[in-house]
Parts: C-alpha cells; sequence; structure tokens
C-alpha cells in the first residue's frame, strides 16, 4: 500500500497538477463562464475538464502498460527520451508564457448555462487536445504510473490522482471565476501559473534523470 501511494498516487497527483495548473484558453473560458453564470455552471465544466484528463491518463495507462512489456530492453533510453520530452514542455510553456505576457488572448465568451451543457462542452473541448495523452504516455513509460508487481492498483491510483488533482485545480478556477472574475485569466496571473507549470513538469523530468 505504501509502494503504490508513494510511486502512484503521488506521481499521479504532480503529474495531474502539472498538466492542469497553466492559464490557458480553456481556462479563462471556463473563469469567464463562472463569471457570467453560476459557480453550479463553472463546476460542471470543471468536472468536464477533469473527466477529459482521467480519460487520458486511463488511456496512457492503458497502452503504455502493453507497451512496456514490449520495450523492457530498452527501458533506460525510454526513461531519457520520455525526461527529455518533458523539459521539452516546460521550456515550450515557459516560453510561451513569456511570448504573450502582454497579450489577453481569451476566447469569445460562449453562452453556456446549464451544467449539463457546460459539461459535455468543457470535456469535447479538452478531448480534442492532444498534449495530454503525449505528458501522460511520457509518464507511463518512464515507470511513472505504478509499481512493477502491483497490478491493477497501480494504474488505477494513478488515474484517480490525476482526475482528483486536474478536478481539485479547475474547481479552484470556477470559485475564481466567482469570486475574482477577470484576474486569474489577466496576462500576470497566466504567466505566473504558466510559469509554475513549466517548473513543476520541469521538477518531474529530473525526477526521471534520478532515477535513470
Amino acid at each position: 500500500m505504501t509502494e503504490i501511494l508513494t510511486d502512484a498516487f503521488l506521481p499521479g497527483l504532480w503529474a495531474g497538477y502539472a498538466l492542469a495548473v497553466p492559464v490557458g484558453a480553456l481556462a479563462v473560458l471556463l473563469v469567464s463562464v463562472t463569471a457570467r453564470t453560476s459557480f453550479r455552471v463553472g463546476a460542471s465544466a470543471a468536472l468536464g475538464v477533469a473527466t477529459a484528463d482521467g480519460l487520458y491518463a486511463l488511456a496512457a495507462v492503458a497502452g503504455g502498460a502493453a507497451l512496456s512489456r514490449a520495450v523492457a530492453p530498452v527501458a533506460g533510453p525510454l526513461r531519457m527520451l520520455a525526461a527529455v520530452l518533458l523539459l521539452g514542455m516546460a521550456l515550450r510553456t515557459a516560453v510561451r508564457a513569456l511570448r504573450n505576457r502582454r497579450t489577453h488572448n481569451g476566447p469569445e465568451r460562449n453562452a453556456l448555462q446549464r451544467p449539463a451543457r457546460a459539461y459535455l462542452a468543457f470535456l469535447g473541448l479538452t478531448l480534442v487536445n492532444p498534449w495530454a495523452v503525449l505528458y501522460f504516455s511520457a509518464l507511463v513509460l518512464a515507470g511513472g504510473a505504478g509499481t512493477p508487481g502491483s497490478g491493477a492498483a497501480g494504474p488505477a491510483a494513478f488515474m484517480t490522482a490525476v482526475t482528483l488533482a486536474s478536478a481539485s485545480w479547475q474547481l479552484c478556477l470556477a470559485a475564481g471565476g466567482t469570486v475574482l472574475g477577470r484576474s486569474l485569466t489577466g496576462p500576470r496571473g497566466r504567466l505566473v501559473t504558466s510559469l509554475l507549470s513549466s517548473v513543476v513538469i520541469a521538477a518531474l523530468a529530473t525526477g526521471l534523470l534520478l532515477r535513470g
């Protein structure tokens, strides 16, 4: 149980927050929809995003588990490749945040006044983004979704943690839409959260390199 907690659940929380924290176009839309409607609608939209992240983690774990058995002889180089990929993601996130720090490219507001409609809309918007599945696949191939011999418990703990992390952050954004209005979606808020995410992703990559 302790190994599952330290090697699957906690890395899942870390990975989920690293993916969810940047305030990008979808987060801007989430905050603005909540500000214009209600926390109930915003919370439904937030859970739609979290559901998509959980599904991406499931797809990565399911595919990664089968693939990892086939590529076991080259597990070391794959871990290095995953670390490089994550470092590239961290650099890209930071560069884009710094490049766009003086702009505010939030999407046009689109009325989503019913919780069910908001949930489905944000679920679909998140699923069309391939960034998450690449991110989780890199972690799975690097051994970050469970311990050897843990069976289904490790991957299940990883997926649960990713979903919880995503849901908690998206719900915070929804609450921010209610309480803070536009402050989280301004240039400074987007810069700070994006840089924070790049640091978290870089820390994940460093951990993989140290494990190798």
